[in-house]
């Protein structure tokens, strides 16, 4: 894919959080690109940087004491990170929409679900206000609420229902990039399951391209086109949803599959990964998996990993892989 092709095309990515006492390391060198109608999983544990990668998308790092240190960030076309901020209002919410995690939090207890989705259609269609809150309505059914609704106001709905009138806000104005920031994790498994189906089927429809920012390989493996695995605030391993399931590299996303329960072998016990995620105030100099690492060896101490490709779509940053010689591939490889 070229980077004309590409609806986001983002380039080493590094967001700090400088406090007076000390700086978060928040994302560090994040490379990613998706094209239309793709959707790419972000996974990683909390605190990996995922949200973070995703406000910066948005621009909606909070300044002091969020700063994007560098980086570039292309979305439709539009270089991000260099737009006025007149502009990047127009952007926002028409050509980048994001699904938040938490419903209730996002939605203004003030102001009816209609008022709340008819915002971006007054602000970006240019809609007469009778014709902004009948799409309102209509995206309400879409949604699979009763039009009867609209008039009422956040907390009169369940936890899944608020979840949709997210969904609904963030496709009113038909976004090329939707950021989904795991909008399943307050939901019960029945109404997530609801929610994900109705994703992918408006993302289908709509064609856009999309993220969904989880921890959950389920839903990875239910939705998702494409995986980048984060940790630390780095990506550690890229790669199609066939390779990253199939034929794992990283000794993380190895830990990660292992940490599963196997329903079809009940006597089985869980292999949890060993250990803390390294502090991001503090980040070694060296490989950031590497104490937690069972494969670790002397070299891994000694410096950081690059990610090597092999092949047009699939990469890992392992010291083990850097050597042209190297004769073992670690992870569940089925090949």
């Amino acid at each position: 894919m070229s980077n004309d092709d590409a609806v986001l095309n983002m380039e080493n990515l590094t967001v700090y959080y400088e406090l007076e006492e000390e700086t978060v390391k928040a994302v560090n060198n994040v490379s990613l690109k998706l094209g239309k109608g793709r959707t790419l999983g972000l996974v990683g544990e909390t605190g990996a940087g995922k949200t973070t990668t995703a406000l910066s998308m948005l621009r909606l790092i909070q300044m002091p004491p969020g700063v994007i240190k560098r980086g570039h960030i292309t979305i439709c076309g539009n270089d991000i990170l260099s737009l006025p901020p007149n502009k990047m209002e127009e952007i926002r919410g028409k050509d980048i929409s994001m699904i938040f995690q938490d419903p209730m939090t996002s939605l203004n207890p003030v102001f009816t679900v209609v008022d709340q989705i008819a915002e971006s259609l007054l602000t970006h269609e240019k809609l007469t206000k009778d014709n902004a809150y009948n799409k309102a309505l209509d995206m309400l059914e879409m949604v699979g609420i009763s039009r009867s609704r609209g008039w009422e106001y956040p907390h009169q709905f369940s936890g899944g229902m608020r979840q949709r009138v997210g969904i609904a806000i963030a496709l009113a104005c038909n976004p090329k990039l939707l950021i989904a920031d795991e909008p399943t994790s307050a939901l019960d498994v029945t109404i997530q399951a609801q929610v994900l189906d109705l994703m992918k089927e408006l993302k289908d429809k709509y064609q856009m391209a999309m993220i969904m920012i989880t921890h959950d390989l389920g839903i990875v493996a239910e939705i998702c086109d494409e995986v980048a695995v984060m940790y630390a605030g780095s990506i550690v391993e890229q790669g199609t949803l066939d390779e990253l399931f199939n034929h794992t590299l990283h000794p993380y996303t190895e830990g990660l599959f292992n940490s599963l329960p196997n329903i079809n072998d009940r006597q089985s016990e869980l292999k949890p990964i060993t250990g803390m995620m390294p502090d991001p105030t503090n980040l070694p100099d060296h490989c950031v998996f590497a104490p937690r690492c069972s494969y670790a060896c002397g070299e891994c101490l000694q410096k950081q990993p690059e990610l090597v490709a092999f092949s047009k779509t699939h990469n890992a940053a392992c010291i083990a892989y850097e050597s042209p010689d190297f004769h073992i591939r670690r992870g569940r490889k089925n090949d």
